[in-house]
């Protein structure tokens, strides 16, 4: 799975989150961004985001706010796969 640096964050955007984004994150995470919240003042290179975080399955999982440095954010070049619905059983149908 590859990785590049992200600059402006958009709607939709999938990111991986670790330790070089920020401490908080130990153990990376994934998250789905809703946007970005350029309202907040930050210091230099660091920015709010709001977003879902997603298990390994893709689904979404948490609503978050999120601080970070935008040096440290990478986008996820591989699109996360969402599970499949379940397959429904079909039954015959009588007509007439």
């Amino acid at each position: 799975m590859g990785f590049v640096v992200i600059g402006k964050m958009k709607a939709g955007d999938v990111v991986c989150l670790t330790t070089a984004a920020s401490v908080q994150f130990l153990r990376p995470i994934f998250v789905r961004v809703i946007r970005e919240l350029p309202e907040r003042h930050t210091y230099h290179g660091w920015v709010w985001i709001e977003g879902y975080e997603l298990n390994a399955a893709g689904d979404a999982v948490a609503q978050r706010e999120l601080y970070v440095m935008r040096t440290g954010v990478r986008l996820q070049a591989l699109p996360v796969t969402p599970t499949r619905p379940a397959k429904r059983r079909r039954h015959p149908v009588r007509v007439g």
